[in-house]
């Protein structure tokens, strides 16, 4: 069997972590991905897709990414169900998230990160309990600055000579 998810597209609000009753952080979020096809006339349709990162993923990503920014997700499709306060029968499809990577450029409000991704074990729940979702708010935490990387500059490059002799 296989199930893998590959995903682009901006983030529709800040992640929010939050702590299940026995202690691990899951991160929440929706990206918005742009359908490829478009009718002549008529805009570009976009898919929301929600997805949901466990213990340091989940602190990855509530820490390094904000509403706006474009992200690469990678990860499983699962579904499931529960029912409501009014007794329906609701059903849901998350992205189970195994990383995520940063994309785009600074001018996408996320910073010079391109390159940088975290990726963590994911943690799937076994619990229908009729709807509720077991988690605790936790604070979102600006702590930590995101590292920043130097494209560097044409000094700290040795120029090769061109023949066919390669080092490698």
């Amino acid at each position: 069997m296989l199930n893998i998810v590959v995903l682009m597209g901006r983030l529709t609000a800040d992640p929010e972590l939050r702590t299940t009753q026995s202690g691990l952080s899951v991160c929440r979020f929706t990206i918005a991905v742009d359908r490829n096809y478009a009718k002549p006339g008529t805009e570009r349709q976009a898919d929301f897709i929600n997805c949901i990162a466990w213990r340091q993923t989940a602190e990855f990503v509530s820490r390094y990414f904000v509403k706006g920014q474009l992200v690469a997700v990678n990860g499983s499709i699962q579904t499931g169900s529960y029912t409501d306060n009014n007794g329906n029968k609701r059903y849901t499809t998350d992205v189970v998230v195994d990383s995520v990577n940063f994309t785009g450029d600074r001018r996408d409000g996320g910073g010079s990160r391109q390159g940088s991704s975290y990726s963590g074990n994911s943690y799937q729940p076994n619990n229908n309990n009729g709807g509720g979702n077991g988690y605790n708010s936790a604070p979102r935490q600006d702590s930590a600055p995101a590292p920043t990387y130097s494209n560097g500059s044409a000094s700290d490059f040795e120029e090769m000579p061109f023949d066919d002799d390669l080092p490698f």
